[in-house]
């Protein structure tokens, strides 16, 4: 019989409240499946067989943390508590069934249906240590996706964190159910999709989610961007550069540190040494651009997870703007997306709404959509990233520039992989480069320079009224200043009287 060592805080704690309460308790689910695996664990699970609530308040008195009950028609707590300096979180239910056994038979894959004994003894009647150690999620049984069609996302999501493969049974049933996702509540879709695209190899795990129907209930686009074929310089459908693109941006990420790992490029097919003039290209910017996508923008959802989004969300705009061109001694037309930036940005927008994410995430998404033509734009205007050129770039973009930067470099690697020319790939690295250069090192000069004057001082000097003409002059100087033309106060009012006299 297995034997499961447990961690003395909460186990001990926990198991003296329970004896001194008559209660029976088990810890249970996926924080006995992490302790086989080795792997921290933070948060805990205990099936109790009665009074769960009681003893869920108990514990928290114990432990010095606080009660909240979660589900008081079904027994079900949760303590937070702290430990080491990290929150703790402690969920206490009442069996589901009448007893342990026929609890753990009606828990979604057998890797989480094990629970832990007094002793120590490891309590598992589906097979979920066998599971485990074959590395492979398998449902219980068909019904886990019955009861609630949620768990099909989370089967992925699961073999995306802990690197497990999806045995073949389960596949099948998920791809008989996949209809029914979306009986799901649209925020509790969120919330595991949003962890798959925190797991690793993220664009491998969407092709999984397609392939088993489940992406069409996610993002309905998925069918028409796989019918929608593209012409050179693009070498695929819409939907696999997509994927190429998700791929691209993930590894740009590992390459700055803001997520761990090496580079794993499944998708993305650019040669070596083009990643190797992305690593140098975001050299001197990479712990800058840790601390800024490590940023939360939404709790727990954070910038670098909505890059992602952004770079899967980018081009939906392209189906619904498609134009032919026929040229003469061309055997196809040629395709154009005129204005996909800006259809698509409606389309993200309302696909974030649908889903519930935040306003604030909403708006950061429409933005890195709409705007993620712009850097390219900017790398084939002659004379390059001018300081007025950043200036009216961040107004444009503000802090989701700095996204939308990464998201264009990643989409020149999708488009061009191994046949990048190296003229035109120079030229968006060092815009890149110039952008960031900008809002990093002299962002307070080009992104949001100080005021040298104020809209009564216009009004004063120039003898204005109040109108949206003191508004266009103070935008002026503001882009005079972000282009290092105007410096001082009396340069500011020089150039508003010679920009009025020129009216």
């Amino acid at each position: 019989m297995c034997a499961v060592s447990l961690p003395p805080w909460p186990w001990n704690v926990v198991r003296q409240v329970a004896a001194e309460r008559g209660v029976q308790v088990w810890p249970v689910g996926g924080c006995v499946r992490d302790l086989l695996l080795g792997r921290p664990r933070h948060d805990w699970d205990f099936a109790v067989d009665r009074d769960a609530l009681g003893l869920a308040r108990a514990v928290a008195d114990a432990l010095g943390g606080a009660f909240y009950p979660l589900d008081e028609e079904r027994d079900t707590g949760r303590v937070v508590a702290r430990h080491e300096g990290r929150r703790v979180d402690l969920d206490f239910a009442r069996l589901r069934g009448p007893d342990l056994e026929s609890d753990l038979r009606n828990r979604d894959f057998t890797i989480n249906a094990m629970a832990v004994g007094p002793d120590g003894e490891l309590i598992d009647p589906t097979g979920g240590l066998t599971d485990l150690e074959a590395r492979r999620v398998r449902a219980v049984g068909p019904q886990a996706f019955d009861h609630d069609p949620l768990r099909m996302l989370r089967a992925i999501r699961i073999v995306a964190e802990l690197g497990l493969r999806l045995e073949v049974r389960t596949a099948q049933w998920i791809i008989e159910r996949a209809g029914q996702l979306p009986r799901v509540s649209p925020e509790r879709i969120r919330d595991e999709f949003v962890r798959l695209l925190n797991a690793r190899s993220v664009a491998y795990h969407l092709q999984m989610l397609d392939e088993l129907g489940l992406m069409r209930s996610i993002l309905s686009d998925v069918e028409a961007l796989r019918e929608q074929r593209q012409t050179p310089p693009h070498r695929h459908n819409v939907w696999w550069h997509t994927l190429m693109t998700v791929d691209a941006a993930e590894n740009i990420l590992r390459l700055t540190g803001v997520v761990g790992g090496e580079r794993e490029t499944l998708y993305a097919d650019a040669p070596d040494p083009a990643w190797d003039e992305v690593r140098e290209t975001l050299s001197s910017f990479a712990s800058a651009l840790v601390r800024h996508l490590r940023r939360p923008m939404t709790a727990p959802r954070y910038r670098r997870t909505l890059l992602l989004l952004a770079a899967l969300l980018h081009d939906v705009g392209k189906p619904l703007t498609v134009t032919e061109e026929a040229k003469p001694g061309q055997a196809h037309p040629v395709l154009h997306f005129y204005g996909h930036e800006a259809v698509g940005a409606r389309r993200a927008a309302d696909w974030m709404r649908q889903f519930r994410f935040s306003r604030a995430e909403t708006e950061f998404i429409t933005t890195v959509v709409r705007a993620h033509l712009r850097p390219a734009h900017l790398a084939e205007t002659p004379g390059g990233v001018t300081g007025r050129a950043a200036y009216r770039f961040f107004r444009a973009t503000g802090e989701a520039g700095v996204e939308v930067i990464l998201l264009a470099l990643a989409d020149h690697l999708a488009i061009w992989g191994p046949n990048l020319e190296p003229q035109r790939w120079a030229r968006r690295r060092a815009a890149a480069r110039a952008l960031l250069e900008y809002f990093f090192h002299r962002s307070q000069g080009a992104v949001a320079p100080p005021p040298l004057v104020n809209g009564r001082d216009l009004m004063r000097e120039l003898n204005l009224s109040e109108g949206p003409e003191v508004g266009r002059l103070l935008e002026a100087i503001r882009e005079a200043q972000a282009a290092g033309e105007v410096t001082t106060r009396e340069e500011a009012l020089a150039l508003a009287r010679r920009l009025k006299s020129d009216d």
